[in-house]
């Protein structure tokens, strides 16, 4: 269809939803909900056979005001907290979903040189987790506690300490997309090789059953976290470089905006993480394997149905797939 033609078909229902708008004129949420949605199906359209035309341009920013006319009143009709875990974070989950997949793959790549290094390199573990570490755990390791390291000091200490580093961690790995996300990369290149040497050491020290209930029982939520955490800093360095039809200052923010509402939601799980490295991980040996990988696998089951499986259904709720 040509330009001219798509514009004149739908211009009636375009100036409708912003006479509405601009006037504050009283519509029912059903009616809202469905001009949203032949919006966003316009402007799909139009960025698939005009991308660079002002129309394109024009819808996209209709499409944001029907977006915050549409939720804005679900948004009053309940708990901003609910609203903001259920229908926002999943919602932004969706959009930038291919940044998490990215995060995803990137991750595991530098896990997988992380483990090949420290099988080909004796004195690479050394390097990567310290002298003084690797001393102390093997003298644990004769001792018979092989995660005697994680036990020092008390519950209430360390779930303050571990949650200050990771939250840091995760703050870094948000911000440092400001840096076109070469920041970010950085840091995912940096903790992914760490916990492969790690696992790999343990491993090479046949005390992997060990490692495996003591670091993912937190650190199942930690991990992920930091993993969404580097998509979020991706979402940023995106914004920058690929402003798409708007301009780059207007697509920046929007970028640290939504990639901020992202961050928020991994607190949570950062905070579980904490608390079960203080008050759960240092009972690990006493603990049976099944109880610590039914841990486990609830803590990976909750936050993969979150961020990979959740934003889906709530797509499709809102006829957005």
């Amino acid at each position: 269809m040509r330009e001219v033609a798509f514009i004149k078909q739908n211009k009636e229902k375009w100036l409708e939803f912003e006479h509405s708008f601009l006037n504050k004129e009283k519509k029912s949420p059903d009616d809202v909900a469905n001009l949203h949605i032949k919006i966003m199906n316009d402007l799909v359209y139009a960025q698939t056979y005009y991308p660079k035309s002002k129309v394109t341009s024009y819808l996209n920013k209709l499409a944001k005001t029907s977006f915050d006319t549409v939720y804005d009143s679900k948004r009053r009709d309940r708990n901003i907290i609910l609203y903001f875990f259920l229908e926002k974070v999943p919602l932004l989950s969706y959009k930038y979903r291919k940044y998490f997949y990215i995060s995803f793959i990137f991750f595991f790549v530098c896990f997988f040189i992380g483990l090949i290094s420290t099988f080909n390199d004796e004195t690479f573990a050394r390097q990567i987790l310290g002298n003084s570490y690797v001393d102390q755990t093997l003298e644990n390791i004769e001792s018979g506690d092989a995660m005697a390291i994680y036990k020092s000091g008390s519950n209430w200490a360390t779930f303050i300490g571990i949650y200050d580093n990771n939250q840091r961690v995760g703050l870094n790995m948000f911000l440092s997309g400001l840096f076109l996300g070469i920041g970010t990369c950085f840091y995912i290149v940096y903790n992914a090789i760490m916990v492969a040497v790690f696992q790999a050491f343990f491993y090479q020290q046949n005390t992997l059953l060990d490692s495996l209930k003591g670091i993912w029982i937190h650190g199942t939520y930690e991990i992920f976290g930091m993993i969404i955490e580097a998509g979020a800093g991706y979402i940023i360095g995106a914004s920058i470089l690929f402003p798409g039809t708007l301009k780059r200052f207007q697509s920046f923010k929007i970028g640290v905006k939504e990639a901020f509402y992202i961050f928020l939601s991994t607190i949570p799980f950062t905070i579980i993480a904490a608390f079960l490295e203080g008050y759960v991980t240092r009972y690990s040996n006493r603990m049976h394997p099944i109880f610590c990988f039914a841990i486990i696998f609830f803590c990976l089951i909750t936050i993969s149905y979150y961020y990979l499986i959740m934003p889906y259904k709530v797509a499709q709720k809102h006829n957005l797939r």
